[in-house]
């Protein structure tokens, strides 16, 4: 994979794009780059570090991929705060995906507005996110 274009639509190579963070070798500077490495991280079923990333008051404690969906596409709506020196961020986003049915692939799409703050350690983690 690490030769290939990175999941979160950057068009950088994965490898130096969202691998580094889901290699725990560096750390999302952003709000944007985080919900970037989390899409990433879904696309490639990457477990541990969406439960790593996950606000301790709001993480789940286990979640699974659903079978035959396959994400396919991340645009980045609109961002608010969430920057370097933010405290705090807000990232909507349109995430395109097919999910394989016994009647054939469904393609869909579904937007979310995700809530982001930075832990005790200063790392950005995902809060929550509204649906839409």
């Amino acid at each position: 994979m690490s030769e290939s274009l990175c999941p979160c639509g950057s068009k950088k190579p994965y490898a130096e794009c969202c691998q580094p963070f889901h290699q725990g070798e560096a750390f999302p500077a952003t709000a944007e780059q985080l919900m970037r490495s989390r899409y990433s991280a879904y696309a490639l079923h990457l477990k541990d570090y969406l439960l790593q990333t996950w606000d301790k008051t709001t993480r789940p404690g286990d979640f699974s991929f659903e079978s035959g969906l396959k994400w396919r596409k991340l645009r980045i709506v609109k961002t608010k705060q969430g920057g370097a020196q933010d405290g705090k961020g807000m990232v909507a986003f349109r995430a395109e995906y097919e999910l394989d049915t016994e009647s054939g692939v469904e393609k869909g799409v579904m937007t979310e507005k995700s809530q982001f703050r930075r832990d005790d350690e200063g790392h950005w983690v995902y809060v929550s996110g509204d649906v839409s």
